[in-house]
């Protein structure tokens, strides 16, 4: 299950990258997240972080760790717990107006979760609307 959203701000790209690349900052902009803390890592290739969510009443912790990080274009993140595997990538591009993401995040889901999982895609594309607006509004208050 993918979702892809893209957000524009008139914010410069080197702090809209310096912001979002730091992924303890979700608790700001993603509604679904309680808390993300960084455990190890400078925020680089495999700087790894423990997230907790809440999704349909239900608490749930994964831990992150940066797969791939290119300097104010791309990070890629792999979080994973005994039910899922989320691959998360935001991509930033310099825009006419500021700066454009798109944040991708890819659901593979594990076990008896797999069953069930056709049936999330209506809360996963409301999560995914809602975290583009908190984003967009996050951003342009940096």
């Amino acid at each position: 299950m993918k979702l892809v959203r893209t957000v524009v701000t008139d914010k410069p790209l080197g702090a809209v990258f310096d912001y979002l690349s730091d992924f303890s900052t979700t608790s700001d902009w993603d509604p679904g997240t309680i808390s993300t803390e960084r455990l190890r890592g400078d925020g680089t290739v495999g700087t790894s972080y423990l997230n907790t969510s809440k999704f349909l009443g239900r608490t749930t912790r994964l831990t992150y760790v940066v797969e791939e990080f290119i300097d104010r274009r791309l990070i890629r993140l792999r979080g994973e717990n005994k039910t899922v595997v989320a691959v998360d990538t935001m991509t930033f591009r310099v825009a006419p107006s500021g700066t454009e993401v798109t944040y991708t995040a890819q659901f593979s889901f594990k076990g008896l979760s797999r069953l069930v999982a056709p049936l999330l895609r209506p809360a996963l594309n409301r999560l995914g609307d809602e975290a583009a607006a908190r984003m967009t509004a996050t951003l342009d208050r940096l």
